[in-house]
């Protein structure tokens, strides 16, 4: 009598569940960004002519694209698919070395696809001129903007009040703002709202934006700046033109006053500082940090993050 040892009903159970698994987690994987880059898909989500307008290009210049990817990538199946070993219609042509007609389509579509993207550049990038002023029946709100390590200063002058970390603009009013930096260069991004602009020591930028309606919106420093890039953002709060006269008056009434003296204690290194606001605003500072009158911020450090901006500790 021969004996056989037992055999498992299904030897290659775990194997095939952790097949089976990986088919389903690899997708989900892949896709898991693009639906988690859709939650916060600011771009996308203009709140403003000059945000609308950026979107209008991208999407106009992502169609011209697929016009030609989404052809080209049909042909490369249709011709793998026609010139397979079991298809004996296909023509093998082992002489073949021009065609004319073959040319004109490989090098036309690509030109015509470089002229069209052009054109869409050309244009945008005239009537989105970040220095151009905005077309409207109401006078800009002028707004001096400093990038600081690592916060942001905001001085109105012609309202004499500034707020760090903090941004309040009437909705349906165009903003003008000339930017500068108090330290090194980084970028100063609204994405609902449109048009980045970098921010730079001894020299200022201009910008101008608009919201059209009541709302808050995200703003951040958009190129890295040091140890405490990631928590210089800020809030853009648009409201109604009564309630930012309201807002300047309160404003007007509490707070420090923004000075040389207070400017170099603002200056200094710091991160995860919470907005507030000065009653008062030296109407010349922001000529004196752009012209370098006021010295520059140090600037990140070599070495070891300090432990008196930075959350993390040595090791």
């Amino acid at each position: 009598m021969r004996v056989t040892p037992d055999t498992p009903p299904d030897s290659h159970g775990p194997s095939r569940h952790r097949s089976t698994l990986a088919r389903f987690t690899r997708p989900a994987v892949v896709l898991a960004p693009l639906f988690l880059g859709a939650c916060q898909a600011a771009v996308l989500d203009p709140q403003g002519p000059v945000g609308m307008a950026d979107r209008t290009i991208m999407i106009d210049s992502l169609a011209i694209m697929l016009a030609i990817v989404l052809p080209t990538l049909a042909a490369t199946f249709g011709v793998a698919w026609w010139f397979r070993a079991s298809n004996t219609r296909s023509t093998y042509l082992p002489e073949f070395e021009y065609s004319g007609r073959i040319e004109l389509i490989v090098w036309g579509i690509p030109l015509l696809v470089i002229m069209l993207l052009g054109g869409v550049a050309w244009i945008g990038a005239h009537e989105l001129d970040p220095a151009q002023p905005l077309a409207s029946k109401s006078p800009p709100l002028q707004v001096q903007v400093v990038s600081m390590d690592w916060k942001w200063l905001f001085i109105y002058p012609d309202q004499r009040i500034a707020s760090v970390n903090q941004l309040v603009v009437p909705a349906g009013v165009p903003v003008h703002f000339v930017l500068t930096s108090a330290s090194v260069m980084t970028a100063f991004f609204i994405p609902q709202l449109g048009s980045m602009i970098y921010t730079m020591n001894g020299m200022t930028t201009n910008l101008n934006l608009e919201a059209d309606k009541p709302g808050t919106f995200h703003g951040l420093a958009s190129h890295f700046s040091g140890d405490g890039f990631s928590d210089m953002h800020f809030d853009v709060r648009s409201v109604p033109a009564e309630q930012f006269s309201a807002w300047v008056d309160a404003t007007r009434k509490t707070g420090p006053t923004l000075d040389s003296a207070s400017y170099t204690a603002l200056a200094k290194q710091s991160t995860n500082v919470a907005p507030f606001t000065y009653r008062a605003a030296d109407p010349g500072l922001f000529q004196r940090v752009a012209t370098q009158q006021l010295p520059p911020g140090p600037g990140p450090q070599m070495g070891s993050p300090s432990l008196n901006v930075s959350p993390r500790s040595e090791k």
